[in-house]
């Protein structure tokens, strides 16, 4: 029995010193909010012929319609993206006429698995060259991807990949990585205000983001149940919020605007709607009715202009509802007086 039980031990031991990623994967030891760099070249990659995993649906990653953009050598890297953390990631590469690819998926932390085995991850994002160009945003020879984590540390497994076959070619991978530092703090308790709204009325109210606090875990707002913003997004919920409690009457629309008095500051605002005996609240909001949000545009609109104010639309049709509202610093503002205008019809 006690050999049985030693040879189980050995086992387990054995097993742990196997739970790491093969030899062609480079470890980046990268310190969260410090800039990060390193040197690399194609040529230490290998061409991967099977690119099967990438548009698999539990990965989709990239799909296999863009397969030649991946045809090169892949150059492997791997690290650590701890809780409440943004990843943007950059590829340059020396030559600026090199057509460069560039993918990264997150897994679990105990997890190891590498291209071309992946079965499946928590996200994978892929840039490469755009086969026409997108409307409001240009493209130049470096390739950068984005992830987050909220709760949970994930790994980060990153490819550099030459496109249509290109084997050689040095490059500089940027690593940025943004981490709330204390990740024990708690969330503070949120500042919450009760506000009438009146159909055939605008009634304003007045505030300042310094009463609000932070909202560290944004996890809800890209929940399928919620789908309020993407997490790509989150940089514009990142500072003070303060939330705002009301009711849109059945057969009625409603209109939140906030209005920040100093034109150059950036907020952003998000609604939702739940029923009239629903107490759900952010961070802890698994569902809703719908939810909306505004922030500053990443590129322009056509047709379209935007100011330093933000808006929202919502109706209802048989049922009156509960509405949410967050009132939000972009980019990690904490202070700036604004007005909220609801406006019900």
């Amino acid at each position: 029995m006690k050999k049985l039980l030693s040879f189980f031990l050995v086992l387990i031991f054995s097993f742990s010193l196997m739970a790491q990623f093969p030899d062609n994967v480079t470890e980046l030891n990268v310190t969260p909010n410090n800039e990060f760099s390193v040197k690399g070249n194609l040529s230490q990659g290998e061409k991967i012929d099977d690119l099967s995993w990438a548009s698999s649906s539990s990965v989709a990653c990239f799909p296999g319609t863009q397969n030649t953009k991946f045809r090169g050598n892949h150059v492997l890297y791997s690290m650590e993206l701890p809780p409440y953390s943004e990843l943007t990631i950059t590829v340059i590469p020396d030559d600026k006429s090199a057509n460069f690819s560039l993918y990264a998926y997150q897994i679990g932390s105990t997890n190891y698995s590498t291209v071309p085995d992946l079965n499946s991850c928590v996200t994978c994002e892929a840039d490469y060259k755009w086969d026409y160009p997108k409307r409001g945003q240009t493209q130049d020879h470096s390739r950068h991807v984005y992830l987050n984590a909220i709760k949970n540390p994930y790994n980060v497994v990153i490819g550099v990949v030459g496109a249509e076959g290109l084997e050689t070619g040095g490059y500089t991978l940027q690593i940025d990585l943004k981490t709330k530092i204390d990740n024990s703090d708690k969330q503070q308790p949120l500042k919450m205000y009760t506000a009438k709204s009146e159909k055939g009325k605008i009634l304003t109210y007045g505030g300042d983001l310094s009463e609000g606090v932070i909202i560290y875990d944004l996890s809800w707002a890209a929940n399928s149940s919620v789908a309020c913003f993407p997490a790509t997004q989150n940089d514009k919920f990142s500072g003070n919020q303060i939330i705002y409690i009301t009711e849109i009457p059945a057969h009625s629309e409603m209109d939140i605007t906030v209005v920040p008095d100093d034109e150059d500051a950036n907020f952003s605002i998000w609604a939702y709607m739940v029923g009239t005996t629903n107490d759900a609240m952010v961070p802890n909001l698994t569902s809703c009715v719908t939810c909306e949000a505004e922030y500053k545009w990443d590129y322009p609109k056509k047709g379209k202009t935007q100011d330093h104010t933000r808006t929202v639309h919502l109706n209802a049709i048989s049922n009156p509802y509960r509405v949410v509202i967050g009132v939000a610093g972009a980019d990690g503002l904490t202070t700036g007086k604004f007005k909220l205008k609801i406006s019900v019809k």
